[in-house]
């Protein structure tokens, strides 16, 4: 049976090794960016994936949902927590969004099973 989070993780692991394996220089830039971005800083990690969060689930990339997602539960967020981010995501965001908010929670349950098997 198909692992949605594995399929994902190994698909975005190939093809970023395939994307970084041509050596742009304004790519890799963009990459390590967005890597430093969501660095501890000012605001803690856990706000900076909230974040990330509400304007991946507004701009609809349903990529970076599964991303955030899973940072936010490698970073201790709770499902609470995360729900109610993704409420303020579907409130901004108007019912266009609530196709991506079905899938966040697919694969947010999906996450929390995955973690609990390792």
């Amino acid at each position: 049976m198909s692992n949605i989070v594995e399929d994902f993780n190994s698909y975005r692991a190939k093809m970023n090794d395939a994307i970084l394996e041509d050596n742009n220089k304004i790519i890799k830039r963009i990459f390590n960016l967005d890597t430093n971005a969501f660095a501890a800083g000012a605001l803690d990690k856990k706000t900076k994936e909230l974040l990330g969060l509400v304007a991946s689930t507004v701009l609809r990339c349903d990529d970076c949902v599964k991303y955030h997602l899973e940072a936010s539960h490698k970073a201790g967020l709770t499902k609470e927590e995360v729900v109610e981010a993704l409420s303020i995501a579907t409130l901004v965001g108007g019912t266009i969004v609530i196709p991506h908010l079905r899938r966040a929670y697919e694969y947010w349950d999906a996450v929390e099973q995955q973690s609990k098997v390792e």
